[in-house]
């Protein structure tokens, strides 16, 4: 099944290093945070995957292009005018970069990629938050209740919009968040049918607005209520955080060595 990551934003809140980068490239432990996400994705078995461009996509080309040089040691031999990889370790990966627009919002770089996806089931994640979640789990409850959208929910004391979902886990209505609340909200880690296309216009759409307005007022879109380790990379103080955590040597998201 194909992963896609949304990795095309301008990362305003973080702009302490996004005016040099795209947000999913700024690094923990010396790797993008993209590529953690891929490797917690690659731990549970899922390769394959799409990823959106927008804000300073060649960056994001030029790591995939180079991969080796950043994670191998490398020989070059300037006389001979020749490069040696030692110790190379290649990731079972496919990955296809789509320049999805500069100013695309979420829905529109979805929709874009839809040539890409054909009429399968995929998955779909931003390239800003990290999870300890086992996604085979998600999918085995995507395809039990058998609706078109699947969203990973967690209970976030944050800034986001939060879920009305009933006990049934149906998503029932969005709404803002206020101060006292404790409800879930919207991690990523979705399972999507391929007819969640046919609810996004194009490029000036929002998907967590009108498309998952509309498939929850359709009754069909699930929530997965997980209440393991998650956290967006959403300010500089979330990235130190998440810093220190692999530093430590505890990285709840780090499930590839488990």
């Amino acid at each position: 099944m194909k992963v896609v990551i949304l990795a095309g934003g301008f990362g305003t809140r973080i702009s302490e290093e996004s005016h040099l980068k795209p947000k999913p490239m700024i690094g923990i432990g010396e790797k993008p945070i993209l590529w953690h996400i891929m490797k917690s994705y690659s731990a549970r078995g899922f390769n394959e995957f799409i990823i959106c461009l927008g804000y300073k996509s060649h960056v994001i080309k030029e790591f995939f292009s180079n991969y080796y040089l950043y994670t191998s040691d490398v020989t070059f031999d300037l006389k001979t005018n020749s490069m040696e990889v030692h110790d190379n370790y290649s990731e079972p990966w496919k990955v296809t970069l789509v320049d999805t627009g500069l100013n695309t919002m979420t829905g529109g770089r979805i929709k874009r990629i839809q040539k890409y996806i054909g009429n399968q089931s995929f998955m779909l994640t931003y390239g800003d938050g990290v999870c300890d979640i086992d996604m085979n789990d998600i999918l085995k409850f995507h395809k039990k209740h058998g609706k078109l959208a699947t969203l990973t929910a967690v209970n976030a004391g944050q800034r986001f919009g939060v879920l009305e979902i009933d006990d049934n886990m149906e998503i029932n209505a969005f709404r803002e968040k206020n101060d006292t609340d404790g409800s879930y909200i919207n991690a990523g880690f979705m399972v999507l049918e391929p007819e969640v296309f046919n609810y996004i216009e194009g490029d000036s759409t929002v998907f967590e607005k009108e498309p998952l307005e509309a498939l929850a007022k359709d009754g069909q879109l699930m929530a997965y209520k997980y209440d393991g380790f998650w956290k967006c990379m959403d300010t500089q103080r979330d990235k130190m955080q998440l810093e220190e955590m692999w530093e430590s040597g505890h990285a709840p998201w780090k499930v590839w060595e488990d």
